[in-house]
């Protein structure tokens, strides 16, 4: 893929996959490079949120014996659109572990999904599919327990619940063989939602609505990832369609 590229006049870019639709352009754009990128970002559990490379690292500041508790989420706290693609660049620096990404994430019951109603989450897994919140979820690299790491899998799940709805072979290798960035990229449109790396597609799911449940709007993203994963992340950004009605990430006019 072609690496991103600022536009001098100040228009929105466009979309630099094929696998976009035509006419997308970039309404979201942050760098993840420093910590001013994230300044307005929400963790839920107890994480390190560092820049030794220049682009964001998440690691568990807890044991990974303590079970679900050492697990963590980190919230983009835009409300992107329904139609969106979701696009970050990837690097695995520590397994075992887990890392995944939500989004059209939003409370139950019509409510945001910080809604001052809604209990404190805390990192605990069952809060995210058996709690007060809908979502999508993909778990992209998934080397957690040792039947993950025989078998690479990405997983597409939809909450309310713990819907298993689509899955496709990782093409991620483990730390040892990576090479990165790998590019992630997530497109819902109406409902279909396609998930690719490096522009390969995994998989393609259509959501008829019904089977498991109400077809999701638009929501907020979050970063999750299972201790004792380290991983790295950059280049979040968001595409739709029509003019962009969501600033731009921090300092978008300045990134390389």
């Amino acid at each position: 893929m072609k690496p991103h590229q600022s536009t001098e006049s100040g228009v929105p870019a466009p979309a630099d996959s094929s696998l976009i639709p035509e006419g997308w352009r970039e309404i979201y754009v942050n760098p993840l490079a420093d910590p001013e990128h994230v300044a307005d970002f929400r963790l839920e559990g107890n994480a390190s949120v560092t820049f030794p490379m220049g682009r964001m690292r998440l690691e568990s500041i807890l044991d990974e014996k303590e079970g679900q508790r050492a697990n963590f989420v980190l919230w983009c706290l835009e409300d992107f659109p329904a139609d969106a693609a979701i696009s970050w660049d990837f690097w695995p620096v520590r397994e075992p572990g887990l890392a995944m990404m939500f989004f059209c994430a939003t409370g139950t019951e019509g409510r945001d999904l910080f809604d001052p109603s809604i209990k404190p989450r805390t990192g605990e897994y069952d809060q995210y599919h058996h709690g007060e919140m809908n979502a999508f979820h993909i778990s992209y690299f998934r080397r957690k327990w040792t039947e993950e790491r025989m078998f690479h899998t990405c997983n597409l799940r939809k909450s309310y619940g713990f819907h298993l709805v689509a899955q496709g072979a990782d093409p991620i290798p483990g730390v040892m063989d990576a090479v990165g960035p790998y590019r992630m990229l997530i497109v819902k449109d109406k409902n279909r939602i396609t998930f690719a790396v490096n522009d390969l597609p995994v998989f393609s799911w259509e959501d008829d609505g019904q089977t498991y449940g109400p077809q999701l709007a638009g929501g907020k993203v979050g970063f999750r990832q299972m201790a004792p994963l380290i991983g790295e992340y950059a280049n979040l950004t968001v595409y739709a369609a029509g003019k962009s009605s969501i600033e731009r990430g921090p300092n978008y006019e300045n990134r390389p």
